[in-house]
């Protein structure tokens, strides 16, 4: 390795100015978008486990009689 390609990496990797800041923007739509579907995860999960609750029950109920 040459002295010149390490002294252009370390000189980009010591100098501040060069680093690019991205803006800290947020989409609120993806974000909504998000907590939709999240929230629709979560009715999917009770509902299954609530009709999953009723049929055992309604099991139950008719091997007992």
């Amino acid at each position: 390795m040459n002295k010149e390609g390490l002294n252009r990496t370390s000189n980009i990797v010591e100098d501040p100015t060069q680093e690019t800041e991205s803006p800290l923007r947020v989409n609120v739509d993806v974000l909504k978008q998000r907590l939709i579907e999240q929230k629709r995860k979560e009715k999917v999960k009770r509902t299954i486990i609530l009709s999953t609750v009723v049929v055992s029950l309604g099991a139950l109920t008719v091997l007992t009689y």
